[in-house]
């Protein structure tokens, strides 16, 4: 069996981990100091919230065929708060498609040393989850091989 690396062993755990404080985060800034999401912070936890729920269960039965249901989730929310900053980083793309309810999409309630704002956590975490994910397919795949090689003998 091939060496596999501290990262690949733990990639599933590492993913709970991450979409686990991105969940507490969120439930945080808009439970407790009272932000008002934007549509987009809506759409990001539509896609951010199943993943601590799945992945906790996905890691708890050390399940790593998991990642191919969850990864698109992470992609597609990882998209979704890319286009988010650019909104931030370009205030006149918001003119173009205005959020509908609660705050604009391209203001945010905090801005720690110049350039962390919420959104930029939440594309950290879905960049983060989608890596560890990928860490954890490669160890799957690993086992899928080595599981081959077992019944070929």
């Amino acid at each position: 069996m091939r060496y596999e690396s501290w990262s690949q062993r733990t990639g599933l755990y590492l993913a709970w981990l991450v979409s686990l404080v991105a969940t507490g985060g969120s439930l945080y800034f808009s439970e407790i100091e009272g932000f008002i999401p934007c549509d987009l912070c809506w759409y990001q936890r539509i896609f951010m919230y199943p993943q601590a729920i799945i992945l906790g269960i996905a890691a708890y039965r050390g399940d790593r065929r998991i990642v191919w249901y969850t990864l698109p989730l992470s992609l597609i929310g990882g998209l979704i708060s890319l286009y988010h900053n650019i909104e931030i980083w370009f205030p006149k793309l918001g003119e173009v498609a205005p959020c509908r309810s609660g705050i604009p999409c391209n203001q945010d309630y905090l801005n720690w040393l110049g350039f962390i704002t919420i959104p930029l956590m939440a594309l950290a975490a879905f960049i983060l989850i989608t890596i560890f994910l990928l860490l954890a397919r490669e160890r799957a795949q690993l086992q899928e091989d080595a599981d081959e090689q077992e019944s070929a003998e």
